[in-house]
């Protein structure tokens, strides 16, 4: 009997309380702009996901962790690089830890799940690295925005460089899959309108890294230099076969940025010494802001910062001014978003801004490889914008 009074009461305290307006979702009470970061945090990716968590965590760190006056929770999900699981892992974010922001993510077939649960539930999502074009083209959204590149972008700084260097003919080698085939497709505008010719494209299936058949194909090619899209470990493989090849030295090695971004330790120096690639930063930049940015993570993570890390910071300076802008009220989505349109980032990699279709518009350096950096000898495209074809916002 006293079991039954005891529930009865308490049913009717919760009813009184409801009644008043006082029930209140537990996320609601603490007045908290709850965040989500999506990312690897294990296997392949795992070293380039920590990066973008770092720099985003450090340029809210920078203001007080504060945005627009509000105070962050952090809510995390490792994506384990894995796109069978990102619509399930997206959702764990939005509909269960409620976040009002998603950050993520690394690679471009999870973002596709990310994008699609972001379309359909209109949560914010900032892509700090996937260069997947659909997010800023046919698939753009008012509520997605990317802080890195499309996979075209650094490839269609290419060809004018190469074409200033006197290498008129070229062979284009990829691996087969999304990132390597848009990838290519910037190569080939930006070479072609550059006034060079593609000799032969070669590819072989991601994420194989048997490269010697190519390899040998090429020499008998014979074309003024090499282009390329790899990156990760099949990159460092791919440097050193070129080398081990014969090539090196003899047929000039061009690339998207990621070729040697992060890779350059004792071992795969010497091989990539002379390689040129073009990518929108390097740790080689000399720049005030570069500078100060680059001693400060260094004291902060024991370690210097890569592209990653500065995606991710640039994520966290995004977010801050389009929150300070609604003064923290990120339910105010229209003003939310035309400030972020609007926004002009002040970033290690040199200013840049939003393009229409929310990608983007910066400069693409060129870097050569000496010692273990990528030296920047010059601007290859200066503000550069993906074409965002087919994107419609309205």
């Amino acid at each position: 009997m006293t079991t039954r009074r005891l529930v009865l009461t308490r049913s009717a305290a919760l009813l009184g309380a409801a009644s008043s307006g006082l029930l209140i979702p537990a996320h609601a009470q603490s007045n908290k702009i709850r965040i989500g970061l999506m990312l690897p945090y294990t296997g392949t990716f795992a070293q380039l996901g920590q990066a973008c968590d770092n720099g985003f965590r450090m340029a809210l760190e920078e203001k007080g962790n504060k945005l627009g006056g509000r105070e962050v929770e952090f809510f995390k999900v490792d994506d384990e690089s894995e796109p069978s699981k990102g619509v399930e892992n997206a959702n764990k974010l939005v509909q269960r830890d409620k976040v009002d922001v998603l950050i993520g993510t690394v690679h471009s077939g999870v973002q596709m799940g990310i994008h699609k649960v972001a379309r359909e539930t209109g949560v914010l999502n900032i892509i700090p690295n996937a260069g997947m074009h659909a997010a800023t083209r046919a698939l753009c959204a008012p509520n997605v925005f990317r802080t890195s590149f499309t996979n075209s972008q650094p490839t269609l700084a290419l060809g004018k460089a190469m074409m200033a260097k006197g290498h008129k003919k070229a062979v284009w080698i990829t691996w087969k899959y999304a990132a390597g085939d848009e990838a290519g497709e910037g190569f080939k505008e930006g070479y072609l309108a550059a006034g060079g010719t593609i000799v032969k494209e070669l590819g072989l299936p991601f994420p194989n890294v048997e490269f010697q058949a190519l390899l040998t194909e090429i020499a008998s090619i014979k074309p003024d230099a090499v282009a390329c899209f790899f990156s990760g470990g099949g990159a460092s493989k791919f440097i050193r076969d070129y080398a081990a090849a014969g090539l090196k030295g003899k047929i000039p090695l061009y690339g998207s940025g990621f070729l040697t971004e992060g890779l350059l330790d004792d071992d795969l120096a010497p091989s990539a010494q002379g390689i040129m690639t073009t990518l929108h930063y390097s740790t080689s930049l000399a720049t005030k802001r570069n500078d100060a940015f680059r001693l400060e993570y260094a004291k902060k993570f024991k370690m210097q910062p890569d592209v990653y890390a500065v995606q991710g910071y640039d994520a966290g300076q995004l977010l801050l001014q389009g929150a300070s802008a609604v003064n923290g009220d990120l339910s105010n989505k229209k003003a939310l978003y035309a400030a972020m349109e609007a926004a002009v980032i002040d970033s290690p990699r040199g200013k840049w801004t939003m393009s229409k279709a929310h990608n983007p518009v910066q400069d693409m350096y060129l870097r050569e490889v000496k010692g273990k950096e990528n030296v920047v000898l010059g601007v290859a495209a200066k503000a550069l914008s993906d074409s965002g074809v087919g994107c419609k916002l309205g």
